[in-house]
């Protein structure tokens, strides 16, 4: 299940997205004692993998939806996403953004054509907003992470980490709204050969490690990390598949974020966010788990504010 729609998804979006490079250090590859090879979707168009999630969605709209245009609610990423993938597409966007998201992102949304409406900084303010909108334009509504289109195009992330190194041991991504832990987890099961999904998650968020061990989805009962776009909660068409498809997730502490997202900035030379330095921090913290294994891991975004850089 699900394997021809990840081939398909790629396929679909592949005119729309970069095939990001995937990156080696050997002094990282030291400090892990594994073999590792980071697929950078900083360098994807609008910088962040959630550019294949939108595209994908929005591709697969009827032309009759299309004509109403598309919903959205981000902070951010996903705002930019969708208003870029919409673009390219011929079709509206309406994008609810919280008062508080970075003016930065709110310009980047409005230079790919986005109408932003802004909202309360509340999780509640910003589906009662969407639907407002759903109700008076009759567009559809693209949940940035709880959609399985989404779900299939972040997937293709991991699909083309796995083409290029079938034979990876794991492969881990950052946790927020699951969405491409969950597509990757899919990548992982289809294409992999024994290769096991593994995310990483804040501790200070660590919503997606307490649903695994109790089997509900829990709810962050804080959000102060640094990771700003992994401070959602999965939904109830991700957490079914990151239950059965992810192996394990590993939580990591606030220094911890910091310290892999310096060393990847100055070892490798790239511009990553914290949320994207997430999963190699959980590497580095797991040393045994990982020993001499083979590990992708997707680099998630590089929008980063570069005055609020911490370090």
């Amino acid at each position: 299940m699900y394997k021809e729609d990840l081939l398909a998804s790629l396929e679909r979006i592949k005119p729309y997205i970069h095939r990001t490079p995937i990156l080696t250090s050997q002094l990282l590859n030291q400090k892990a004692g594994a073999e590792v090879f980071f697929k950078c979707e900083n360098f994807q168009k609008m910088g962040a993998f959630k550019m294949r999630g939108a595209a994908n969605a929005i591709l697969k709209l009827s032309e009759e939806q299309k004509a109403k245009g598309v919903v959205t609610h981000s902070s951010g990423n996903f705002a930019q996403a969708v208003s870029l993938s919409a673009k390219n597409a011929g079709v509206k966007a309406y994008i609810v953004m919280p008062s508080n998201a970075p003016e930065v992102k709110k310009e980047a949304v409005r230079s790919y054509g986005g109408e932003i409406t802004e909202c309360e900084p509340l999780i509640e303010a910003r589906q009662a907003t969407a639907d407002k909108i759903v109700a008076t334009t009759g567009a559809a509504f693209l949940h940035p992470s709880n959609d399985l289109d989404v779900i299939l195009g972040q997937g293709t992330a991991g699909l083309e980490l796995l083409e290029d190194h079938p034979d990876l041991d794991f492969l881990l991504a950052p946790v927020g709204g699951g969405g491409l832990v969950a597509g990757c987890a899919l990548a992982a099961h289809h294409f992999g050969s024994n290769c096991k999904t593994i995310g990483g998650e804040p501790a200070e968020a660590d919503d997606a490690y307490r649903s695994l061990k109790s089997g509900i989805i829990e709810k962050n009962e804080t959000s102060n990390t640094i990771a700003d776009g992994l401070r959602t909660h999965l939904g109830d068409i991700n957490f079914p598949i990151i239950q059965k498809y992810v192996d394990t997730i590993i939580l990591v502490t606030e220094e911890e974020i910091v310290m892999a997202m310096k060393l990847i900035w100055e070892r490798m030379k790239i511009i990553i966010e914290p949320s994207c330095a997430v999963p190699f921090a959980a590497v580095l913290k797991e040393p045994t788990l990982f020993a001499r294994k083979k590990i992708g891991i997707v680099l998630s975004g590089g929008n980063v504010d570069l005055k609020k850089l911490p370090f």
